[in-house]
């Protein structure tokens, strides 16, 4: 499991991004760099990092669902996942 400090400093990332999206983007359509540039750096989308939403994991991410890999693995074996179930064949 991940530091509860690394998870909070994602979670801050996440709401300073949704807070300057508008902002970014309107500069970015009219070309103002300079004024982009004065934003807060974790505004950028790009410092954002994938990363599971029970354990914060940031290796084994898996998008659809928003799990790594382990707790992927755990839950979709206790059946607490909707639609997915072990392989057999």
């Amino acid at each position: 499991m991940a530091k509860e400090s690394v998870k909070a400093r994602q979670r801050k990332r996440e709401a300073m991004v949704a807070k300057f999206a508008e902002k970014r983007a309107a500069l970015k359509a009219a070309g103002d760099y300079a004024a982009l540039d004065q934003l807060p750096k974790n505004a950028s989308p790009v410092r954002l990092k994938n990363r599971c939403q029970l354990s914060g994991r940031p290796k084994g991410y898996m998008r659809h669902f928003g799990l790594c890999r382990n707790m992927f693995r755990d839950l979709a074996l206790a059946g607490k996942i909707p639609g997915v179930r072990k392989a057999s064949w």
